[in-house]
């Protein structure tokens, strides 16, 4: 039915009111100036009884209304959808589409001159010929009544009647079990929210969790060796099979809505495969290249892990401070969407981007500054200090071991990215009470024993440099890839060098299978000491990484990855036989 033909099916100006304000849910009356009400005393007291009859109801379609606002019903999305606003009218010759010889004209002015509520479009058109919904014209019905209301309160209508009113309680009867199905609607709206309020978290804060349990094992011969070790020490690859987990709880406050403070829980109890120095010692396989992208132990203790505030600076930065155990790799973008996630992405330590986010490791506190980081072109620009809880000699925020991380994103479309990134760092290994580990790790613990420490234990400086890029090819398919070189300095014989290279290629299709599922491939070199004027600590042969997974979605919050991954030539060394390593990862998130 259309807007003029609800015109026509009243013949007071009231009826008119609310039919012509049906276009949509949301109808805005505007005050128009009118001479005081003309009503005898009789009338006056018999139209106040009506509307007092009718407050109840109107107070109800008033909520009604307001719901409308912000819940979609099927009814009203088939038949009136539209995104244009409406404007208020003064007359009725502002309406383009309406002209004198239309034979709802007349009413059409009535409306405009007697209660000032008719809306038009923003392009001057009524558009009366549009169909409009029961529950629209039960919306807008309730729009009319608080006009009415509103002039009969403040005296400034000239002509409302008793056979307005008697309208107006008849088509609030023929629309009462549209109105009861809304109220009923709300009703339920109102229920919920109460419920939600009373039973919710925090105002300012959500909860979210993930927990891993994995299987996993090695496979091979025998553990690896570093080049020009003796074979004598490399001992059997004695692993058994392993099932264990790691669990987060994350709480993600905000006091601004654009700010967020973050502090997450986390236990686990997984023994990373990888070098100890120590043959023997429970997961050792001689290198750090067969670690796995979600190990790490603290014996299932809850620990502090993601301590951390970040707020925007208008639109032109984001500004992220850690407090503690804090990563660029979390901080700035790695252009390896689909496997940076240690829950969802890689399997592997290496696979998951380049290693020069990983630099001083996940320690101590940062300050990051991301410069227009929804442009096309961003600049990102990051210091850390793994020690920086520590006052004494050699530690804290500027005296100690410390990283420096530049940024240049260039991300022209969704499709390709391109990045430039240096790094400054320093490492020594000086120890104390409160520093009880303190590791050099040159290239994040992703290499060779001579690429993360290639001076044996002397204080090092170094440069790095790394090129990454990420390609889309259509909605499933992701390429990415990364180059790395780091030049190290022995600080305590600064003619001493060392040149250390990287570079990897992955491969991910998505929905494979199933919608959400990824099947990825990762293929690469893990950093290797190539040169070194120190002792002969330089890896003469080169290590392959390959990795295949599947990440197969069970729910929504359900996944299960199976993967391999296989090191060839281990610690760059040729003598060293393949080892293989597996495992079943599933991740649950809530």
């Amino acid at each position: 039915m259309t807007k003029f033909l609800w015109i026509a099916l009243g013949l007071c100006p009231v009826t008119l009111v609310g039919t012509t304000l049906f276009l949509t849910v949301r109808t805005q009356a505007a005050e128009a100036p009118a001479s005081e009400i003309i009503i005898n005393p009789s009338e006056q007291k018999m139209t106040q009884q009506k509307i007092a009859q009718l407050s109840q109801s109107n107070s109800t379609l008033q909520s009604v209304t307001q719901q409308l606002d912000e819940t979609s019903f099927d009814e009203i999305n088939q038949n009136s959808q539209t995104t244009d606003a409406l404007a208020q009218v003064t007359s009725v010759s502002q309406l383009s589409d309406v002209q004198p010889t239309d034979w709802a004209f007349q009413a059409l002015q009535s409306l405009v001159e007697r209660y000032g509520c008719i809306a038009g479009y923003p392009d001057g058109t009524y558009r009366g010929n549009r169909a409009l919904t029961r529950y629209e014209f039960a919306a807008g019905l309730n729009a009319c009544l608080d006009r009415v209301n509103e002039l009969i309160a403040t005296a400034t209508a000239d002509n409302v009647t008793k056979e307005d009113l008697a309208t107006l309680q008849r088509l609030q009867e023929e629309f009462s079990a549209e109105l009861s199905t809304l109220r009923g609607r709300v009703d339920a709206l109102e229920a919920q929210t109460s419920e939600l309020e009373a039973n919710q978290f925090s105002t300012t804060t959500t909860l979210t969790g993930e927990v891993i349990a994995a299987v996993a094992d090695v496979f091979g011969d025998e553990r690896a060796v570093r080049s020009g070790e003796a074979e004598g020490s490399r001992g059997d690859l004695d692993i058994n099979t392993i099932l264990a987990d790691r669990a987060r709880l994350t709480f993600n406050t905000s006091f601004t809505g654009k700010d967020e403070l973050r502090t997450r829980l986390q236990a686990r109890n997984i023994t990373p495969f990888t070098r100890t120095g120590t043959p023997g010692a429970s997961g050792d396989t001689g290198t750090a290249m067969t670690r796995l992208s979600f190990d790490g132990s603290d014996s299932n203790d809850v620990v502090i892990d993601d301590f951390w505030y970040k707020f925007p600076v208008g639109d032109i930065a984001d500004v992220k401070v850690d407090f503690a155990n804090s990563d660029f790799f979390d901080n700035i973008y790695t252009f390896n969407p689909v496997f940076e996630s240690s829950g969802r992405g890689a399997i592997s330590n290496f696979g998951r981007f380049n290693p020069i986010y990983r630099q001083q490791g996940t320690a101590g506190s940062a300050l990051t500054v991301n410069i227009n980081p929804k442009g096309r072109i961003g600049l990102s620009l990051g210091y850390k200090a793994p020690n920086s809880n520590n006052p004494d000699n050699s530690f804290g925020l500027f005296n100690g071991d410390y990283a420096a991380i530049a940024q240049l994103a260039f991300r022209p479309s969704d499709t390709i990215n391109l990045g430039l990134a240096y790094a400054h760092s320093y490492d020594n290994a000086a120890t104390d009470s409160v520093t009880t580990n303190n590791s050099i790790s040159v290239s994040g613990g992703t290499g060779s024993n001579f690429a993360n420490n290639p001076f044996n234990n002397a204080a090092t400086s170094a440069n790095h440099y790394a090129a990454q890029a990420s390609l889309k090819l259509g909605d499933r398919i992701t390429i990415s890839g990364w180059g790395g070189y780091t030049v190290a300095l022995n600080e305590n014989s600064p003619s001493q060098s060392a040149e250390i290279w990287n570079w990897a290629a992955t491969l991910a299709v998505q929905d494979l299978g199933k919608e959400g599922s990824v099947l990825g491939l990762i293929f690469g070199m893990p950093p290797r000491a190539g040169d070194n004027e120190f002792g002969g600590r330089r890896d003469r042969d080169t290590s392959y990484h390959l990795e295949a997974l599947y990440r197969f979605p069970i729910t929504d919050n359900i996944e299960v990855t199976p993967g391999a991954i296989v090191i060839f030539n281990p610690e760059h060394n040729n003598d060293n036989s393949n080892i293989y390593v597996g495992t079943i990862r599933t991740t649950f998130r809530f």
